[in-house]
């Protein structure tokens, strides 16, 4: 599982001209979904994603985590965060999981992140044509990859 980490201050999902989901201060979680993940990876991230110590503290240090600010977040699917663009102009998505695989991990990953924060968990919609606007704030931006834990 492959995913980018957002700090924002404001954050929202809309499909069809329709807001689906919209937060304030918290996390963007752009989650990609490859073919070899299992829950096991899900679990992981989930784990590091709740504590981390990304949100300023009173003194203005990166101390704090997402519970220690009841921050909420948005989790959009994102296929394409395993594109391979070795080769060619064309990206290649075939590390990508497939729905049927992708669908259950992913609605996984949400219910874990959940049980692990005290903010809402919100979601885009698997397979749509999603328009996400955020603020960004720092700009604070993570990467987390299950195959390379650095």
């Amino acid at each position: 599982m492959r995913v980018v980490i957002q700090r924002v201050s404001s954050a929202s999902v809309t499909i069809d001209g329709v807001i689906k989901s919209a937060i304030e201060r918290g996390f963007l979680i752009l989650l990609g979904v490859e073919t070899e993940d299992t829950k096991e990876d899900a679990e992981w991230l989930c784990g590091k994603i709740s504590q981390l110590r990304v949100f300023s503290d009173d003194a203005g240090l990166m101390n704090l985590d997402i519970n220690s600010i009841v921050g909420d977040v948005i989790v959009v699917s994102q296929f394409t965060l395993h594109a391979m663009t070795k080769k060619g102009n064309r990206p290649s998505f075939i590390k990508a999981a497939r729905p049927d695989q992708a669908i259950p991990l992913y609605e996984y990953f949400v219910a874990t992140l959940q049980s692990k924060i005290s903010g809402k968990v919100l979601t885009g919609q698997f397979g749509a044509d999603m328009k996400v606007a955020l603020v960004n704030d720092g700009p604070v931006t993570i990467t987390m990859d299950t195959k390379n834990k650095e």
